[in-house]
């Protein structure tokens, strides 16, 4: 046989490639759950699942004491018998519940009772379970008996929104493109959030957040966590293409390389230049607010696969490079759940997208380039190639005149040791727009930690041959980082987020979180 020619293994991998892809988008879609808020009675309406709560020292919420009313008090000696204490977080699933209409008794606890309500964090972490407590369970339909639960602080709304958004991310599966995807016993279709007559109309409203907040949660998980040979910046642009079919406050326009060269954006285009896949600049811009208001804009980093170029990475783990791209993602799943939702807010969504790969063509350690704003660039590490591509972004983003703007990027291994998994990264040029972010972290318990940006960490950076160099040494390298970017973000307010530690998680739960949409979303529900 005679070796194939390399324009035909060229066709090979793109058919291969767009058939993976197909597979991928068909294979990640799953029915919307409907959640709706009505008036029940725990112990006549019939459902597949009824979830109560309990607080410690086994204190019943309203539905609880009905239904163990119902049985003749036997839910109390059950919950003795199998030691249930009613923290937070505690669950225990019941089968063929006895008084009751329901299939099923799903027992949650909610923590100790303070003035009579429990706290965010209890509810939160209690809610949660729900999933994780059905999965081994056929349920397709389920009631939720929480709205009697006090939460300090907060209203039905808020209630709902959290189960919305937590069950809402069942509808996300990962195992898209195995040949057999894994069977699943919980087909969740419908949840039904029991509530007062009153009280239906504002639960509702918290439902439909919680469960758009979800699907843009699950849409920036579901780009996350494809492989690189099928989300490359191609791909990328046309998710962005397809999220606007359609919608008349939507807009996109994509920018190819061609016309990021007349623009002078060198410093984008020298870490695309080892690689085959074109570059793209993907726009979006969403009117929901008045003409004249300026908008909010959100830059993400879309590195598809980051092999760190010449400045070749390590092999182990190099496979979750394929999350580099977590920064646009977000921007795109936060689009996702602006078109769901329709905020009154006028919002711009910039992602530079490439691959950084190493090739004859690639660029070297050494290397100086010139950025959009006309700063030259000493590429001493092609590594820190995040920086690169977000700078031109940034500068283009001024043409918008934006009040503000928020860059999202998987930026540096420094923020993942200075952090952990647990808090973004949060440096900012503006007070104002910081404490609003942390705030937004706060309230969609999606936290960020504000960084320094000191002038001190700027002499880092200087170059003997150019205006700036890309890395500032081993200290303090998400702080170096983030004054690079500032160097380049002068004329707005601007806040960048290092999200390289909360974007996904390696190990055995390997997999895109999703953050910072809901971050994010709470920030522009805050603005609107």
């Amino acid at each position: 046989m005679t070796p194939a020619s390399s324009s035909a293994k060229k066709v090979v991998k793109k058919t291969a490639e767009k058939t993976a892809s197909k597979k991928a988008a068909t294979s990640t879609k799953s029915s919307s759950i409907q959640f709706s808020a009505k008036v029940i009675d725990p112990v006549k309406h019939t459902t597949q699942c009824l979830v109560i709560a309990v607080y410690e020292g086994l204190k019943l919420s309203p539905a609880a004491s009905s239904v163990d009313a119902a049985d003749a008090h036997q839910l109390t000696a059950l919950l003795k018998r199998e030691g249930f204490q009613g923290k937070a977080g505690q669950s225990l699933l019941l089968l063929n519940p006895q008084g009751i209409a329901a299939e099923r008794l799903l027992v949650l606890g909610f923590g100790s009772l303070k003035d009579g309500s429990v706290t965010a964090d209890n509810f939160r972490r209690s809610a949660q379970k729900i999933g994780e407590s059905l999965k081994p369970t056929p349920c397709s339909e389920i009631t939720i008996a929480l709205d009697e639960v006090s939460v300090a602080g907060q209203e039905i709304d808020w209630q709902a929104r959290q189960i919305a958004e937590g069950l809402g991310q069942l509808e996300y599966r990962a195992d898209g493109l195995k040949s057999k995807p894994t069977e699943i016993s919980l087909q969740l279709k419908k949840v039904y959030l029991g509530t007062a007559k009153s009280q239906v109309a504002k639960a509702t409203k918290g439902l439909d957040l919680g469960h758009a907040i979800a699907k843009g949660v699950n849409f920036t998980r579901n780009l996350g966590d494809l492989p690189g040979n099928i989300c490359t910046p191609t791909y990328l642009a046309e998710q962005a293409k397809q999220l606007a079919k359609g919608q008349t406050k939507l807009s996109v326009n994509v920018l190819e390389e061609k016309q990021m060269k007349e623009l002078g954006m060198g410093s984008f285009l020298s870490v695309a230049a080892g690689s085959e896949q074109p570059a793209k600049l993907i726009v979006l811009e969403y009117k929901g607010g008045n003409k004249k208001d300026a908008p909010v804009a959100l830059v993400g980093k879309g590195i598809t696969f980051d092999t760190g170029g010449i400045s070749l990475k390590p092999g182990p783990a190099m496979d979750e490079m394929k999350y580099d791209m977590c920064g646009a993602a977000s921007v795109l799943g936060t689009f996702q759940t602006l078109v769901e939702l329709q905020l009154p807010i006028n919002v711009v969504g910039v992602i530079a997208t490439t691959e950084n790969m190493p090739s004859g063509a690639a660029t070297k350690p050494g290397d100086i380039v010139t950025s959009m704003s006309g700063l030259t660039i000493e590429i001493l590490n092609t590594d820190a190639e995040g920086r690169l591509v977000l700078c031109d972004a940034l500068t283009y983003t001024e043409r918008f005149k934006p009040k503000a703007v928020v860059d999202i990027a998987t930026l540096t291994g420094a923020c993942v040791i200075a952090l952990g998994n647990h808090a973004t990264g949060l440096f900012s040029n503006n007070d104002d727009l910081a404490k609003s972010l942390l705030k937004a972290g706060e309230e969609s318990a999606d936290r960020a930690w504000q960084m320094p940006l000191w002038d001190d960490y700027q002499k880092q950076l200087d170059s003997n041959f150019a205006d700036i160099a890309n890395i500032g040494g081993r200290e303090a390298g998400s702080v170096t980082a983030a004054c690079f970017l500032s160097r380049f973000a002068k004329k707005f307010a601007w806040a960048h987020l290092d999200i390289a530690g909360t974007a996904w998680r390696s190990g055995g739960a390997k997999g895109a979180t999703g953050r910072p949409v809901p971050l994010l979303v709470q920030y522009l529900l805050n603005q609107a």
